[in-house]
C-alpha cells in the first residue's frame, strides 16, 4: 500500500526566535500517525511572503497532505490567509456562517464593550475557493484546499483552536480523501541504562526484524524507551506479528523495564498506588517542587498523591520535617542522614504511606570538593524502613533537577513495588 506522507509547516517569527515553542507540531503528528498518515518534514517558516509560498511548493511536490498553522489573525503580520488566497487563485468573500459566529463571540461569549472592530468582522472573509473549517473556539476559520491530488489545511496557531479543527474538521476528513495504511506501534519503558548498553544487549534482535518493522530509541532523562513500528494493510497480521517481535524484546531488556506501555514515569507510579491503594508524599529540597509537578501534570493524580512539603531552607527542614539541628550542622543539608529525617518527616506530617526526599547541588554554584555541584542523596521510604542512594550528576541547573527529580520518582516505584 502506498504511503500517505503529511508535511506541517508552522507560520510566524516568534518560533524561529524561540519566543515560543512550537508545541503544535507533536501533536498534530501523533494524532496523524494514529489514522495511518506518517509525518515526512515538519517546517517553520517565518513571517515572510516569499518564505510562505516556497515552503507550500517545496512540501506539496513530496506529501500528499499540507498542514499549516499560524499566521489567520486579525493583524497585519498575519499573511496566511491572503496568501492562501492568492496561491490557490480565488479571491475573498464574506462568509456568514462566520460572521455570525464572530459575532456571537464578541456579544456572548467575550462581552467586550463598545462596537466590534473592522479588522475583526474581516475574520468572516474567506477565500471563495476553499471549503471553510468551522472554529467553534475562536474567529479564525480554517480552510481547506485542494490542487493537483494535495490536501492543504490552514489553522490557526492558538494550539487549543488548532487542536479543535484538527479533532472535529480536518482528522474526519482524510480518510475521505485517501485510503490509508494502519501503523501501529510497541514502546518498552525502560530506566536504569543508556541507549548503547541497550543497543548492544539488543542487536541481534535488531538486525532479525523483518523490514516492515522498525525500532527505534527514544532516550529521554535517566530512561530509554524503545518503539517498534509495523506498517501495512493487514492490522490482524501486524499486530500479531508485532506482538510477538515485542514480547521477545521485554524479554531481553527485562531487568531495565519500567512500562510496556508508551507513559511517563509519575504515571507508572500512579497506576501502582492504585493498584495497591497506597499514598504518597514529597519532601523536595533541590528538586523544588518539580517531582509534584511531574505527578500532579497527570490527571487522577489526586488519588495517591497527597501533598509536598518543598524544604528548601534548612530551617523549613527543621520545623516541618524534623530535621534535626545537629545533622544539619554536622552532616549538611545534602548529606544521607537529612534525606532520611526528610522522608520520616514527610511519612508524619502528610500522613502517606510512602515519601520520596531530594536533597542536592543543583549549580552553577554551591559546590565544593567534597560536594560538588551535581552531587544528590535521594531517600524514599514508609513508617518503618527507608532507603536511600546517592548520584552525582554534571549537568547545568535545569538538567540536575529533572534527572534528579525522575530519578527520585524511579527510586520511590521500586521502594514500593519491594515494600507494599
Amino acid at each position: 500500500m502506498k504511503n500517505v506522507n503529511a508535511s506541517i509547516i508552522t507560520i510566524g517569527d516568534e518560533l524561529l526566535i524561540g519566543q515560543t515553542i512550537d508545541t503544535n507540531s507533536a501533536w498534530i503528528a501523533q494524532e496523524l500517525n494514529k489514522i495511518g498518515v506518517w509525518v515526512q518534514r515538519r517546517v517553520a517558516v517565518g513571517d515572510v511572503w516569499d518564505d510562505i509560498w516556497n515552503a507550500l511548493d517545496a512540501e506539496s511536490k513530496d506529501s500528499d497532505i499540507i498542514l499549516i498553522t499560524g499566521g489567520l489573525g486579525p493583524t497585519a503580520d498575519d499573511i496566511t490567509k491572503p496568501l492562501l488566497c492568492k496561491y490557490f487563485g480565488g479571491k475573498f468573500v464574506v462568509n456568514e456562517d462566520v460572521l455570525k459566529h464572530v459575532n456571537y463571540l464578541f456579544e456572548k461569549v467575550y462581552r467586550r464593550p463598545g462596537p466590534m472592530l473592522e479588522r475583526n468582522l474581516k475574520q468572516a472573509e474567506v477565500p471563495d475557493v476553499c471549503t471553510v473549517l468551522h472554529n467553534a473556539r475562536g474567529t479564525a476559520p480554517g480552510m481547506l484546499f485542494e490542487k493537483d491530488g494535495k490536501l492543504f489545511a490552514s489553522m490557526p496557531g492558538v494550539p487549543h483552536e488548532m487542536k479543535g479543527l484538527m479533532t472535529n474538521e480536518v482528522l474526519p476528513r482524510i480518510p475521505k480523501y485517501f485510503k490509508l495504511p494502519f501503523i501501529i506501534h510497541r514502546t518498552a519503558f525502560t530506566m536504569g541504562t543508556g541507549e548503547s548498553m541497550i543497543a548492544e544487549k539488543i542487536k541481534d534482535f535488531e538486525n532479525s526484524l523483518p523490514e516492515h518493522i522498525k525500532l527505534a530509541y527514544l532516550p529521554g532523562y535517566g530512561m530509554v524507551k524503545l518503539r517498534l513500528t509495523a506498517k501495512g494493510d493487514d492490522k490482524e497480521k501486524m499486530e500479531k506479528e508485532l506482538d510477538e517481535k515485542f514480547a521477545v524484546l521485554k524479554e531481553l531488556v527485562s531487568e531495565w523495564l519500567v512500562s510496556d506501555i508508551d507513559e511517563n514515569l509519575a504515571m507508572v507510579v500512579q497506576k501502582i498506588l492504585k493498584e495497591k491503594n497506597k499514598t504518597i508524599g514529597t519532601a523536595e529540597s533541590c528538586t523544588g517542587g518539580y517531582i509534584a509537578h511531574l505527578i500532579t501534570s497527570n490527571s487522577g493524580s489526586s488519588v495517591g498523591f497527597k501533598g509536598s512539603i518543598v524544604s528548601y531552607a534548612n530551617d523549613i527542614k527543621e520545623r516541618m520535617l524534623g530535621v534535626t539541628d545537629k545533622t544539619l550542622r554536622s552532616v549538611g543539608a545534602v548529606s544521607e542522614e537529612t534525606v532520611i529525617q526528610m522522608v520520616k518527616g514527610a511519612v508524619e506530617k502528610l500522613q502517606v504511606d510512602f515519601a520520596v526526599a531530594t536533597s542536592g547541588i543543583m549549580g552553577p554554584d554551591g559546590g565544593s570538593e567534597e560536594k560538588p555541584v551535581g552531587t544528590v542523596w535521594i531517600a524514599a521510604g514508609n513508617k518503618t524502613k527507608v532507603e536511600t542512594v546517592k548520584l552525582a550528576f554534571r549537568f547545568d541547573r535545569e538538567r540536575n533537577i529533572e534527572m534528579t527529580a525522575h530519578a527520585a520518582l524511579n527510586f520511590l516505584r521500586k521502594f514500593i513495588l519491594a515494600n507494599s
